[in-house]
């Protein structure tokens, strides 16, 4: 009976140790150009060289928009960014912070752009400027409309899945933010 306990606790340990390697290869399929841009940025400041590799995204759920987005990051349009308090509430994230820097990619995972958080902060739904709406949106026709129609939507399908509903006074945490380093 002893033998067996021990059996089975060297299956649990070596199945654990499986989930990490897992891990470990997602974080691995970071594409090449992220660490090419942060390596040819940090060349030419090395004053970063220490610094870790910033998080890499892309803006969006879709390609089109996530390409979109990212070629107005580069023409230098689009100049903030838009999150749900909720989500970092959620999970036990930290709110951006000004100097954080982040690689911004195409939907495939190409590197595009670091940016950096110039200002953060967290605002009601309802009390989002005209000229905050259109620093993340890129456009100024019309921001402020274009912004409450584009993240109502995309706040109200991200909470469908937990079976929530957005309201006017929902905390968005609302990021300004410089390009530091284009393709």
């Amino acid at each position: 009976m002893k033998y067996i306990a021990f059996i089975l606790l060297l299956l649990i340990v070596s199945s654990c140790k499986n989930e990490t390697k897992t891990e470990i290869q997602t974080e691995s399929s970071i594409d090449q150009s992220v660490y090419d841009m942060w390596n040819t940025y940090t060349a030419s400041h090395p004053e970063f060289q220490k610094d870790k590799l910033p998080e890499s995204w892309y803006f969006h759920d879709n390609k089109d928009d996530a390409n979109r987005l990212a070629a107005l990051v580069l023409n230098g349009k689009k100049k903030a960014s838009s999150g749900l308090y909720a989500w970092y509430k959620e999970a036990n994230a930290d709110l951006p912070k000004r100097g954080t820097k982040h690689i911004i990619t195409d939907f495939d995972g190409k590197a595009k752009a670091i940016i950096e958080i110039k200002k953060a902060d967290t605002i009601p739904f309802y009390q989002i400027s005209k000229a905050y709406a259109a620093l993340d949106m890129g456009t100024t026709t019309d921001p402020l409309q274009k912004w409450k129609k584009a993240h109502w939507d995309f706040f109200a399908n991200a909470l469908e899945q937990s079976e929530e509903t957005p309201t006017e006074d929902m905390l968005i945490v609302c990021e300004e933010f410089e390009t530091i380093w284009p393709e």
